[in-house]
């Protein structure tokens, strides 16, 4: 179906609605049954108050029965049919007047302007149309310990894989005693385990380096949390049989592409060492929430590293590999590792645990709170270890301890509040911070780096006290 904004225009004297009857007539004519019978879907309507001018947005397989449809306006005043696009498909082609973004054919992938869309809808902060990268927005932050999966924020470097389920496989290979081909059905057939993990970009915060760094410019949204249901990795491991040759567990998604410097497509790779991947907990998870996983979220299956950046929690899977040495894939040697000066040629470290953070979600930026008793409320996680304390400050005041609410969890954020009074009205702000069990705390400023990863800076929440 293609879309079309349509415009009717008459003369004053000539208008239909001036008699009661012909307006009955216009509104039947224009009921969505009656339009359907033409081939028509409208989308919006609206009438230019004092200017007898009516458009209309439409839907219909070809401009002929648009126009067809709008024969009877056209005998009272004039009709103008032009061919539109959405807001969506026009970002994610780069202009108004470009082409929708060719997109490669290393596998079948959903439309952008659809994944876009359903972004919007969902109320993520989108960054990107194309690939789709987007934010869960801080109020959405509130409440729940899971996080529901349309508000789950977003990441991706290629096109979004649209994979069959009926034809889709899981190749297990490289070195190991028993190469596997795994159907989904196999997969739910094996032992299966729940987790509730949470996972974080590890560009979250990247917009707060001063100076700027390239990549996605993420506030501090770029995290979520979900329940996942899949078959523990060891057990896959084992089935096949690694070898005593074997030192990485490679990951392989079905989305691909171009990349910088890069002559022909690659795939998106990821590696644990074997170690890694036997100890990490981690799973290959065909389920999130108790629903199947969303199309955005790596359906049919994916891996979930607990406590590690999502990067390592490779989407859309497809292929796993015992190979005998490091891996060094674009996704693992150029990107996502640490460089700490300004050219990118002196020493680098991989991005692996998640720092320790602490996220207010209570009061948002730049709201109006009563003066009297105020509860201050947020989240915090740790990949090295469950939270062990948060503390509050405000005005730049002492750290006051807050309460964690629940128990403390193993890989997934920790909930917490303060309950404080503020008499001062006036401008102040909100800072908080979070050790974990291993010792970690937050610096008070980011650590800067050539690539933007890792940033755990306290966070500051302006808010006004009236």
């Amino acid at each position: 179906m293609a879309l079309f904004v349509v415009r009717h225009q008459h003369d004053a004297d000539r208008c239909p609605a001036g008699d009661p009857d012909m307006g009955a007539t216009l509104l039947n004519y224009l009921s969505r049954p009656q339009v359907k019978r033409h081939g028509v879907e409208i989308q919006g309507e609206a009438i230019v108050q004092g200017e007898h001018t009516l458009y209309l947005i439409v839907e219909s397989s070809d401009e002929e029965r648009v126009r067809e449809f709008m024969q009877p306006f056209g005998e009272a005043g004039t009709v103008d049919v032009y061919p539109a696009s959405t807001c969506a498909r026009v970002v994610a082609s780069g202009g108004c007047a470009a082409p929708m973004p060719v997109v490669d054919d290393v596998v079948a992938a959903m439309d952008p302007e659809d994944a876009c869309q359903r972004a919007i809808e969902a109320g993520l902060v989108v960054h990107r149309a194309h690939p789709l990268n987007c934010e869960t927005s801080i109020p959405a932050l509130i409440g729940g310990v899971v996080m529901p999966n349309a508000h789950f924020y977003v990441r991706n470097h290629f096109q979004i894989p649209d994979l069959d389920p009926a034809t889709w496989r899981l190749e297990v290979g490289g070195l190991v005693e028993r190469p596997l081909r795994l159907s989904l059905r196999d997969l739910r057939s094996m032992r299966s385990k729940t987790m509730v993990v949470t996972l974080e970009c590890a560009g979250n915060g990247r917009s707060m380096l001063d100076p700027p760094v390239p990549g996605e410019k993420w506030g501090v949204g770029a995290v979520s949390t979900a329940e996942w249901t899949g078959v523990p990795l060891v057990e896959v491991l084992d089935r096949a049989g690694v070898t005593s040759g074997a030192r990485d567990v490679l990951f392989r998604g079905a989305d691909g592409g171009r990349v910088d410097g890069g002559a022909e497509p690659i795939r998106f790779e990821r590696s644990l060492s074997l170690d890694d991947a036997r100890d990490s907990e981690a799973l290959l998870a065909y389920a999130m929430n108790g629903e199947a996983l969303p199309i955005q979220h790596g359906y049919p299956l994916r891996v979930v590293v607990p406590g590690w950046y999502s990067v390592t929690s490779v989407k859309w899977l497809t292929d796993i590999e015992a190979i005998g040495s490091q891996f060094r894939g674009y996704f693992q040697g150029e990107k996502y590792v640490y460089r700490w000066d300004d050219d990118g040629q002196g020493a680098t470290e991989p991005v692996t645990l998640q720092r320790v953070r602490a996220l207010i979600t209570d009061p948002g930026a730049q709201e109006q709170v009563e003066r009297g008793d105020i509860a201050i409320r947020g989240v915090a996680w740790s990949g090295a270890a469950p939270i062990a304390r948060v503390e509050v400050s405000i005005g730049g005041g002492p750290w006051q301890e807050a309460s964690l609410v629940g128990s403390r969890n193993r890989h997934s954020w920790q909930l917490w509040e303060l309950i404080t009074r503020l008499d001062q009205p006036g401008a102040t702000t909100l800072r908080a911070r979070a050790k974990d069990l291993a010792g970690r705390t937050q610096p008070e400023e980011p650590a800067w780096n050539r690539l933007g990863y890792g940033n755990n800076s306290v966070q500051e929440v302006p808010i006004a006290i009236r």
